[in-house]
């Protein structure tokens, strides 16, 4: 299957389980293909055949842009080396949970979420500690004596039952014993940091040098501008008095390049509830597709957040009405 064709078929299986999706990111540097939002379940997915071509510095950005856009970063591969990915498992790479469109299925489409995830050493689970130690004291079994049918420490099954997680044979055999479900589901939308430590979100890269003084001039109007080394736009600017004030921004000369960048960043925006404006040398229209535009030297003329806002959302709108 190609890349295009499975970006395709990821997409049609996010918008028959409810979700708007996002025009496909088709430039680069790319960090995700597309922006899907259900209700308050916004995703930023990157598409894969093969999830070992994922680098740190895709993962890095994903993780940064989930944090700004309140958003789940997430990879939807088909292989890893030569081997399928396994279905119902969540894989992670540099700390971005990964599954196969299978899995996807699943969970978008039939509501089952895995139950497995991949980490140094195997596959594990999450057990629900509360509800086995309420099997153990139900059969009045000790520690030791629960430790003794799994051929493992009394120290091991404590820890279990104060929310270790344990490899699949160690559930199943759980679940032999007791026969009892004592597994508890990934979270892969909300929970995925219980499940997998990770480095904290990196830093934002340094503003590309072109880009200062638009960085500048934003900062000096109330918003804290995060950049971005792979992604439609240059950064994502957040007012510094209201963080859901979110901004995505590019700026460039005004080139047939440059508009395929509004565009696409206006439908990201359509997603993730948030403006786009994208500044330039010069501007013959106020707007492309719901992206306003702005030119350099008039945006130097702004003092607050709260202006620049409201120009954006008087272009946007002024060209929706014509």
């Amino acid at each position: 299957m190609t890349r295009s064709a499975l970006v395709g078929n990821v997409t049609a299986m996010l918008e028959d389980a409810g979700f708007t999706v996002s025009d496909r990111c088709a430039i680069r540097p790319k960090s995700f293909d597309i922006a899907a939002r259900r209700g308050d379940d916004l995703l930023l997915v990157k598409i894969l055949g093969n999830i070992d071509a994922f680098n740190q510095a895709t993962g890095h950005e994903m993780r940064r842009l989930g944090s700004y856009l309140e958003a789940t970063p997430l990879v939807i591969g088909l292989r890893s080396r030569d081997e399928d990915l396994k279905p119902d498992v969540v894989y992670f790479r540099h700390g971005v949970p990964v599954f196969s469109p299978d899995t996807a299925y699943n969970l978008f489409i039939e509501g089952v979420p895995p139950l497995i995830y991949a980490a140094p050493g195997g596959l594990y689970v999450n057990i629900d500690g509360d509800l086995l130690a309420d099997e153990r004291k139900s059969r009045e079994w000790s520690l030791g004596q629960l430790a003794n049918e799994l051929g493992v420490s009394r120290r091991t099954v404590s820890k279990y039952e104060d929310g270790m997680n344990a490899s699949i044979e160690v559930a199943m055999a759980l679940e032999d014993l007791f026969d009892a479900p004592l597994t508890s589901p990934v979270d892969v939308l909300e929970g995925t940091d219980d499940v997998h430590e990770q480095d904290e979100t990196p830093d934002a890269p340094d503003a590309d040098p072109d880009d200062e003084e638009v960085v500048a001039v934003l900062t000096r109007a109330g918003y804290r501008v995060h950049p971005t080394l792979r992604s439609p736009f240059k950064a994502v600017s957040q007012d510094e008095a209201d963080d859901e004030d979110v901004v995505l921004t590019g700026h460039s000369a005004f080139t047939k390049a440059a508009e395929k960048r509004a565009r696409i960043m206006s439908s990201i925006g359509r997603v993730t509830r948030t403006q786009s404006v994208y500044v330039v040398e010069r501007a013959k229209q106020d707007a492309v597709d719901g992206t306003a535009l702005i030119e350099r030297d008039e945006l130097e003329g702004f003092e607050e957040a709260a202006e620049l806002r409201k120009l954006i959302r008087e272009r946007a709108e002024r060209e929706e009405a014509v």
